[in-house]
């Protein structure tokens, strides 16, 4: 039985990582702390995502006071449902049957989904769209092949296409997928699109836990404290253990 239980553990990794994306991933390298990050991030959200995608495990007061937005203004520019209340839990308008009517499946929560995937994943995937006339919607993904919502931030990004070049293999030439470029129309450049996916991939980092700065803030004194009652208690052990010797 032991045996068994060892090398399932030895094998876990390999089936976690089988069960992901066989594409490399990049780094999203987004920053908790940069709040003018966040608060762009959950603009972006509410106005491109928000409409299928809930994230209803937080508050818009929440969201508000720890984003530093002001309330009024929360109101006012992120909170699209007139009958929502700055204290409600934030839920889309959408319904479920809805979703699966014009999705295939109803759209995911998304509270956790950087948790689940990793923030590089998502970062990723939202840079991985591509036209494609034989999909639904016009475009599929290179990270979630038959992917079934459309490109969202199309309008921010352009038309994605996939560029290739001409290599040499075994004597012929063949056109080798290079990567995903922009037809530049656009109303961001390159660099300024993966800026606003990064700040959205901020906001969704922190929506999956809201206290990781303020936890890993109480580990480092946690872990100080430990230190310091190990060192007391060895100079304790000492002083008691002394006479008895």
């Amino acid at each position: 039985m032991k045996k068994w239980i060892v090398m399932l553990f030895a094998l876990l990794p390999t089936m976690v990582l089988a069960a992901g994306s066989s594409v490399p991933l990049d780094s999203a390298n987004n920053d908790l702390t940069d709040k003018g990050s966040l608060q762009n991030g959950a603009r972006l959200f509410m106005n491109y995502c928000f409409g299928c995608h809930a994230t209803q495990y937080q508050r818009y007061e929440r969201v508000a006071e720890d984003l530093g937005i002001p309330k009024n203004l929360m109101m006012e520019h992120l909170m699209f449902d007139p009958d929502a209340k700055i204290g409600d839990l934030m839920k889309n308008a959408i319904s479920t049957s809805d979703a699966a009517t014009y999705f295939g499946a109803p759209a995911p929560d998304l509270t956790l989904v950087a948790r689940v995937r990793g923030t590089d994943w998502v970062y990723t995937y939202l840079r991985s769209f591509y036209a494609d006339e034989s999909r639904p919607f016009g475009v599929n993904n290179t990270v979630f092949p038959s992917v079934g919502m459309p490109h969202v931030l199309e309008e921010l990004q352009g038309t994605p296409v996939k560029t290739y070049k001409k290599v040499l293999l075994d004597g012929e030439m063949v056109e080798e997928f290079q990567g995903i470029e922009s037809l530049g129309n656009g109303e961001l450049s390159p660099d300024e699109y993966d800026n606003a996916v990064r700040d959205l991939v901020n906001f969704l980092e922190y929506s999956g836990e809201p206290m990781k700065l303020e936890r890993q803030s109480l580990g480092y004194w946690v872990m100080g404290f430990l230190v310091i009652f190990m060192i007391l208690s060895i100079l304790l052990k000492k002083e008691y253990w002394r006479d008895v010797h």
